[in-house]
């Protein structure tokens, strides 16, 4: 059974610096694709950053040029670097996963597409 543990969440000011890290374990068929995503308080569910399986990555239009993703493959840990934070970052950061030829190739944000999911680590950011 395919286990996500995401931690690195915390309480910044703006524009101060977190890094989220998320740990995948259980699956053992190859690579898995990897993304972030949020949600905020009455808010829909946005995806934040994702990085296919052979290392390409897209991200949000809102937090592009502030936050990096990057997975250390050996270990099956994937990394959200946030910097200058924005109050409007505060949201519940989700990791999430799914094999090879699940996700569309470019580093996918469609939260469908994604068969794993972590509980979840809170970000708040105050002004």
């Amino acid at each position: 059974q395919v286990q996500l543990q995401e931690s690195g969440g915390g309480s910044v000011q703006s524009g101060g610096s977190l890094r989220l890290s998320c740990v995948a374990s259980g699956y053992k068929y190859g690579s898995l694709c990897k993304g972030w995503f949020r949600r905020a308080p009455g808010k829909d569910r946005e995806g934040v950053a994702a990085i296919d399986c052979d290392g390409v990555s897209s991200y949000a239009d809102s937090v592009k040029g502030r936050f990096t993703i990057s997975e250390d493959s050996a270990k099956n840990i994937v990394y959200l670097q946030m910097n200058s934070l924005k109050p409007e970052d505060t949201a519940m950061y989700y990791c999430a996963a799914s094999p090879r030829g699940w996700v569309r190739p470019g580093g996918s944000r469609g939260a469908h597409e994604y068969e794993y999911w972590g509980q979840g680590t809170q970000v708040t950011v105050s002004s």
